[in-house]
């Protein structure tokens, strides 16, 4: 008896046919089967917003092999990702196969191991249209929006430009900071740290001025700070107060999508687009040796914090095993989700505790073994004991001010033992041991010192700080964040800085437009309320067209009122002017946007048609010929550096030249970027490099 189970890639495939055997032919889809055309609306508007949907191009074959192999299928499985997404793949397999909707044919599997498969094979049901309808309202209004807006944008600010739902939002938000940041005043405060020595003792530890006994003093400039220092001068210095107290840390939950995302950023590096690949190729499966193709952690889109009790004991037993009976709790912890998650699935777990990082590291790439390692160690955390720390508070008198010192010491190292959040933005207190203090206590003044600050404005989001906001905002959903914040900066609405993320001219005049023109578009309340108006259609508690038509209706109107106002509008941006005179006709040379990227072209076309390259020089001469060495790309968008003079000159690099020479050799030094940047020297048996403090 031939089974057949489709599912959407291979490598998910091949781990599934391991635990299901010969009666079953497990194959791929490859994704979507079908979509909407991308070069067409593909939306029937007048007759309630029915999509047009097509074989994506370059499937044809696929699906001529799945329906013969459906044929000769005593039976087939729809085995897609347990999501929205994954349910529609099905629906539309169904809708290609000509299976009945009403037959129990759909499986979903939240773990890929032997016990997660047989559970999800021995568990089908119908397809949920209801999933399937939220999918569906999604696909329809973004490419409502997007073909709707996308002509309006290229005719009013630049050609080729494209508008979307969800983006626009997401630039707002980071335009919304970048505003907040320009209109900053910055405020003038000071500080006055000092440090003591106990009498009798060597020891130094640093306290940080307070205040008076009546309460905290806020010094705002050098005379008050003054006055205070002269009043501190020669006077002796004595413990007031002391305190004594025990914190006790909890660990961090397991990861959901959007902080597996947020935390592979902060101590990874890893981009969100990036994560969540490395995340899927975990969970479908990876050739472990001695086992075969393993999946190695649960579904990865969730934003649950629902834990298996399998996986709690599991996590239990591991822990006593290897560290001992004071290192679990007393009892399990759960995890409360947010008021708005959907709670389809566990959280983001290792499925099989024992399997160590360590012991699998040789069959994982690197990327795959710093985020299976960062997700076992999490969860494992997530169930261990509280840290324990011994603290002690102490008030510090001179004349009629007091200093605050604070420290503290480990009593019991806990989850720390093995795992520690990270904190975007944020530096851990820098608390550190202090002496023994007693009350009454005199102290030695080792030193004073005053330090002048001024107020900071709020940071630029990096991608870990601009997903914990689109999640607090409830801007998409975890399926979505990576998508979102790669289109954006791939568009050139956002660059990036550093870590940070930066609005371009292009996003702050885009923005701009549609909050003028488009203010539900452009409003964070507005798109949080779809959200969870998708999430009420999956509910089955409101009907999808009614959705789309609520929605049209008022976007429709502004759409056309906004062309009319604005018929003659066109929006110069400042980034696509040049310096440059036409040497044909004498006109300005404007930047130009094509297919292959950037290029300079006289504002006098199509009269005049000259145009010129865009050569990105970065100031440093070719070591070879002293030409100009520039920036160039290869087909697969990788910079290197290279020489002007090509062909003529052969000088290439991954690496950047600097105008500095090597002290030992004296040839030319150059830059490699990473998390401890350096200068080195490339000539043969030369081996000079130094670290550099920036990148």
């Amino acid at each position: 008896m031939s089974k057949l189970v489709i599912v959407e890639s291979p490598a998910k495939a091949k781990t599934i046919k391991k635990y299901l055997g010969s009666d079953y032919e497990v194959v791929a889809s490859m994704g979507h089967i079908r979509d909407l055309n991308p070069n067409r609306l593909s939306v029937d508007i007048k007759k309630k917003f029915a999509p047009k949907y097509e074989l994506i191009k370059g499937k044809e074959k696929l699906a001529d092999d799945l329906v013969k192999l459906a044929k000769r299928s005593d039976y087939v499985y729809l085995a897609t990702d347990p999501d929205r997404e994954g349910e529609a793949i099905s629906w539309h397999l169904a809708y290609l196969l000509g299976l009945d909707l009403k037959d129990t044919n759909r499986v979903t599997f939240n773990e890929i191991t032997k016990t997660g498969v047989k559970s999800g094979m021995s568990a089908p049901r119908t397809i949920d249209i209801d999933l399937v309808n939220a999918q569906q309202a999604r696909r329809i209004l973004d490419r409502l929006v997007g073909y709707k807006l996308s002509p309006f944008l290229s005719q009013k600010i630049r050609k080729g430009l494209s508008a979307g739902r969800v983006q626009t939002v997401a630039v707002k938000i980071i335009v919304d900071r970048e505003r907040k940041i320009r209109a900053f005043k910055p405020e003038e405060y000071w500080s006055i740290d000092a440090k003591f020595i106990p009498k009798g003792s060597r020891k130094v530890f640093p306290a940080s001025f307070y205040g008076n006994r009546e309460g905290k003093i806020k010094i705002e400039n050098e005379q008050q700070v003054q006055a205070i220092l002269d009043e501190l001068q020669d006077k002796p210095a004595v413990v007031e107060n002391v305190k004594h107290g025990t914190r006790r840390k909890k660990p961090a939950p397991p990861f959901i999508t959007s902080t597996l995302q947020q935390e592979a950023s902060r101590k990874l590096g890893f981009q969100s687009k990036r994560t969540m690949k490395v995340a899927q190729e975990l969970y479908e499966g990876v050739e472990i040796e001695g086992q075969g193709s393993v999946g190695l952690i649960t579904y990865m889109r969730t934003d649950s914090l629902r834990l298996s009790e399998d996986a709690l004991n599991a996590a239990e037993d591991f822990i006593r095993g290897k560290w001992g009976d004071r290192y679990v709790p007393k009892e399990h912890r759960r995890f409360k989700s947010r008021s708005n998650a959907q709670d389809g699935h566990e959280a983001i777990r290792p499925t099989m505790v024992d399997l160590e990082p360590a012991r699998v590291k040789n069959s994982l790439t690197n990327d795959q073994y710093k985020l299976y390692k960062l997700i076992w160690e999490r969860f494992i955390a997530c169930q261990m004991a509280e840290c324990i720390q011994k603290t002690t508070q102490a008030d510090i008198a001179m004349a009629d001010y007091i200093f605050k010192a604070s420290g503290y010491v480990v009593d019991f190292d806990g989850y720390t033992v093995l795992y520690v959040e990270s904190k975007d933005g944020e530096d851990d207190e820098k608390e550190s041991e202090l002496p023994p203090l007693e009350k009454d206590m005199p102290l030695k003044v080792k030193e004073i010192k005053p330090n002048q600050h001024f107020t900071q404005p709020p940071a630029r989001y990096t991608e870990a700080s601009l997903i914990k906001a689109l999640e607090e905002y409830g801007i998409g959903r975890p399926s979505t964040y990576a998508a979102t914040i790669s289109t954006i900066t791939s568009r050139g609405y956002v660059k990036r800085e550093a870590k940070t993320l930066v609005p371009t001219e292009l996003g702050e005049v885009s923005t701009k437009l549609m909050e003028e023109r488009f203010p539900k578009i452009a409003n964070v309340k507005f798109t949080a309320q779809m959200e969870q108006n998708l999430d009420t259609v999956e509910e089955g508690k409101y009907e999808w067209v009614q959705l789309l038509t609520d929605f049209y209706g008022d976007f429709d109107a502004t759409l056309k009122k906004a062309k009319e106002d604005m018929k003659d509008v066109k929006i110069q941006l400042e980034e696509d002017k040049t310096d440059l005179v036409c040497d044909k006709c004498g006109k300005p040379m404007v930047v130009k946007y094509g297919r292959f990227g950037r290029f300079i072209a006289c504002s006098g076309y199509p009269d005049c048609k000259n145009i010129v390259k865009i050569v990105n020089k970065i100031g440093v001469p070719c070591p070879k010929c002293n030409g100009d060495v520039i920036v160039r790309t290869t087909k697969k968008g990788r910079e290197f550096f290279g020489c002007s003079n090509y062909p003529n000159c052969d000088f290439v690099s991954w690496y950047q030249p600097v105008n500095e020479k090597c002290p030992n050799c004296g040839s030319v030094l150059f830059k490699k970027k990473g998390k401890k940047p350096k200068l080195f020297c490339n000539s043969d048996g030369c081996g000079f490099e130094k670290e550099i403090t920036e990148e």
